[in-house]
């Protein structure tokens, strides 16, 4: 590309990123606002996909796609509930010819538009029709270096992939690499983030879970590859780094929350019945457009069995948003605890002591969030 293209590329990006955080922070006004619309919902448009990857229960090799105008029915119920975020899983989700339209819908409706992809299908001219429809995220996972017995989710298979979406993405990009799957070489987790870091793109490590997404816990040798994942500069903000629930998993420790799957996340099947998530498929299994809030009351507030081993990080997110409105000095306090772990020598930014202050219980606390919520245009 030319270096004037590149600089095109770069200015819309940098737009882009613009316009997506302030979408998210009004997302989170919402959040903190209202404890009973979803904040994420995952649907699959296709159960089918172009891989076979030896762990995965979440496809086959015969589905075909869910027609497009069914699609976009249930986009516009999960808009009806107030789902903030939709994420296009699947299956592969960019095998279904009418993905883009599906992601432009998301964006007409209001919500944030995100993909989950094994990547196989990425070309630059398809990279580019991504940005028209809108697409604001890709999670893209890579089990290995070079493609085995397991999975063919490799480096050597994806890196031009990568190379592309670097180069040409107007979309926030993350590379997942997973711990604890039968690979050849579990230290190629690091190499993946290694190389994912190299091209600026963000890197997330994820740990494998059972059939029902309960943990498995971190061989040794894993374990020791886990930290040297883990970034020391990362984010203050960012999942990973308050995330006790990962430390937690990767001991092989139960974690004390209250899943709000079912209410705070949904997830939606092809034959489009919500479930908890992808590893509780069969609960509550209620067709979406009979999905109301005293459904999404109803299955927040119950505990699950499964919650003290679950590994499915997104629904972890969700209740951590909840944490937050409920008990924000408590987080920000856990945040900093998290941080310091790693860096002892880490001094907390500024911007944590205005937080403390604005979410601290009583009047004010209240005033602010109805200006929040005013200023950045947010429906409740």
């Amino acid at each position: 590309m030319p270096q004037g293209g590149n600089f095109a590329c770069a200015l819309r990006r940098r737009q882009r990123s613009i316009s997506r955080r302030l979408r998210e922070s009004r997302l989170f006004a919402r959040a903190m606002h209202s404890p009973h619309h979803p904040i994420v919902a995952h649907i699959v448009p296709i159960r089918r996909c172009n891989l076979a990857c030896t762990y995965c229960n979440e496809f086959d090799a015969v589905s075909a796609p869910v027609p497009a105008a069914e699609m976009l029915r249930r986009v516009d119920l999960l808009a009806n509930l107030g789902t903030t975020i939709i994420t296009i899983s699947g299956g592969e989700p960019m095998l279904h010819p009418e993905l883009d339209e599906i992601i432009r819908h998301i964006r007409r409706r209001g919500a944030v538009a995100t993909l989950i992809t094994n990547g196989y299908l990425l070309t630059p001219d398809r990279i580019h029709r991504l940005n028209k429809a809108g697409l604001d995220y890709l999670q893209i996972s890579i089990d290995n270096v070079t493609p085995d017995e397991t999975s063919k989710k490799s480096l050597k298979v994806l890196d031009r992939k990568l190379e592309w979406l670097a180069e040409h993405a107007e979309f926030a990009v993350t590379v997942n690499s997973v711990l604890g799957s039968p690979v050849r070489n579990p230290k190629d987790a690091l190499a993946i983030a290694q190389r994912a870091r190299a091209l600026k793109l963000t890197n997330t490590v994820g740990i494998l879970h059972d059939g029902n997404g309960q943990l498995r816990p971190l061989a040794p040798d894993h374990l020791a590859i886990y930290h040297e994942i883990l970034e020391p500069d990362q984010k203050m903000f960012s999942f990973a780094q308050y995330d006790r629930f990962q430390q937690n998993i990767a001991r092989g420790l139960p974690n004390r929350w209250h899943c709000r799957a079912g209410g705070r996340f949904l997830y939606i099947c092809e034959d489009g019945l919500v479930h908890y998530c992808s590893q509780q498929r069969g609960q509550p299994a209620i067709p979406l457009e009979r999905y109301g809030i005293e459904d999404l009351e109803r299955e927040a507030a119950r505990t699950k069995p499964c919650a003290p081993y679950c590994t499915v990080s997104c629904v972890h997110q969700t209740a951590m948003l909840d944490s937050f409105r409920e008990s924000p000095r408590q987080v920000l306090a856990d945040m900093i605890a998290a941080r310091r772990e790693r860096s002892p020598d880490y001094r907390p930014p500024a911007v944590l002591h205005v937080l403390t202050w604005m979410f601290l219980d009583g009047p004010a606390s209240r005033l602010l969030a109805k200006l929040a919520l005013r200023v950045l245009k947010a429906r409740c």
